[in-house]
């Protein structure tokens, strides 16, 4: 766990959102999540861009990813970023999905953290969550993470974390070769 982490932080909900343990009835319910900010929870927010509807934009600094609905709305969610050192910016392309994804740590991680196995089988103990979306020719993913206290942090060697409940939902949306800008 990365330093400075603590598992089950707790958080209530922002004022005149009612928490609700099975799936909310209406838009202010929200299904508990009590390891995120609020803050960090996924909602349809106004955003002024020039992306067309369907781009995926990360803004690291702040923490969260839109998915561009168009209008000057998108859908946002809060996101674990890239540790110091780690940081990347550029636009890509989704070139590959993939439901409870495997994981073979890349050469340099693996001289960072000898540690780390060399395979992991997809599954809810696999560090990239229930989905992962894959970024162009790049090492870097943007998908689940069994560490949902991670979200609003610099944590990772580069990849985007999202909880799974929120990477579940923007894989549906979005199909292959979706542009995505990372900031």
């Amino acid at each position: 766990m990365a330093q400075g982490l603590q598992p089950g932080w707790r958080f209530a909900p922002p004022p005149g959102v009612n928490v609700v343990e099975g799936n909310p009835r209406h838009a202010l319910a929200l299904q508990a999540n009590m390891q995120v900010h609020p803050v960090y929870l996924r909602q349809v927010v106004q955003y002024q861009t020039n992306e067309r509807s369907g781009t995926i934009v990360v803004d690291t600094g702040a923490h969260f990813l839109y998915f561009v609905l168009g209008g000057g709305r998108a859908l946002r969610y809060g996101i674990g970023v890239a540790k110091d050192g780690f940081e990347w910016s550029g636009t890509h392309q989704i070139t590959r999905k993939a439901e409870w994804p495997s994981w073979t740590p890349p050469a340099e991680m693996l001289r960072r953290r000898p540690e780390l196995p060399r395979f992991m089988e997809g599954g809810p103990n696999n560090p990239l969550g229930a989905r992962a979306l894959y970024l162009g020719s790049t090492l870097y993913r943007i998908h689940g993470t069994t560490e949902p206290w991670s979200i609003g942090q610099n944590v990772s060697s580069g990849c985007i974390r999202m909880t799974n409940a929120d990477v579940i939902d923007l894989y549906e949306r979005v199909k292959l070769y979706t542009k995505v800008v990372v900031l």
